[in-house]
């Protein structure tokens, strides 16, 4: 069997211990507040991003790792390995995805470069699913053709607490950002293709969590999820209302909770709330 080095970036959410114990390389990305560059799950916890965000909002923005990181590591992980797998950000969102492709055929290091169309809980899941093939004996081929068909599979669905951070994060205009908040509205985002798109604007915010609750209800209906995650930017005690609201409904179903990827938070705002799962 060929040795296999398992790549990523932070947007993967998996935390520090199971990338330690199956050794995968993650590559942090940066958030920059109150004017101080910090690497995701490096200089700073996703919980602390989110006590920062709060004070310091005005100027939070994302940058991509460096160019340079990707061939240091690609470098490094040639001499070790006899190929390498690695899942990134949907490449609609940040240029990571190119970035691992470009350093990978530099070095001429053999990597399959894959496009999860998504990131966060669904991201993770991909690389878990992924590790477990390879301890099951399954050739790279077979591992690297199951990996590709997950972006199909994956979902992920954001309400943002208000559109004011998504106005100084630059994904809506200060036009949007005054009538949205004139009118009370509030947007449930999701993914299609890799790009996030706006699936539904709904007046007052109980019936926004309430179209969430439809939109996974739905899910349930049409595809029998068995686990999902909710994820919350800086709301843990919210996340686990919704966890109990929601295992009442569906007791069949696997609950987890973590806390959004502050590369999301920064656009989207300390207190969004967010249901993802990727379909087996």
């Amino acid at each position: 069997m060929k040795k296999i080095a398992w790549i990523t970036d932070s947007s993967c959410g998996l935390d520090k211990e199971f990338a330690e114990q199956h050794d995968i390389f993650i590559l942090p990305l940066n958030v920059v507040v109150g004017g101080k560059s910090y690497r995701e799950d490096v200089d700073l916890t996703k919980d602390e991003f989110y006590e920062l965000l709060q004070a310091h909002n005005d100027d939070a923005k994302t940058s991509q790792p460096a160019y340079g990181d990707f061939v240091t590591l690609y470098e490094r992980l040639k001499e070790e390995y006899d190929v390498g797998i690695a899942i990134h950000a949907s490449s609609q969102l940040t240029g990571t995805y190119q970035s691992s492709l470009s350093a990978a055929e530099m070095v001429g290091f053999d990597v399959e470069v894959i496009d999860s169309k998504i990131g966060d809980f669904a991201l993770g899941q991909m690389m878990k699913n992924g590790i477990r093939m390879e301890q099951e004996g399954k050739s790279v081929e077979e591992i690297v053709g199951k990996l590709r068909s997950y972006p199909e599979l994956a979902q992920m669905y954001l309400m943002p607490q208000s559109f004011e951070q998504m106005r100084k994060s630059g994904r809506v205009s200060t036009t949007q950002s005054l009538f949205a908040t004139l009118l009370n509205i509030h947007l449930i985002l999701g993914f299609d293709n890799g790009k996030v798109v706006v699936k539904d604007k709904v007046r007052i915010k109980k019936r926004a969590k309430r179209k969430m609750f439809q939109l996974l209800d739905d899910a349930m209906e049409k595809y029998h999820l068995k686990e999902i995650c909710i994820l919350h930017a800086g709301v843990m005690d919210q996340a686990h209302k919704w966890k109990d609201e929601i295992e009442k409904l569906h007791e069949e179903l696997k609950v987890n909770i973590q806390t959004l990827v502050p590369v999301a938070g920064v656009h989207t705002g300390h207190g969004t709330m967010c249901l993802a799962w990727l379909r087996e």
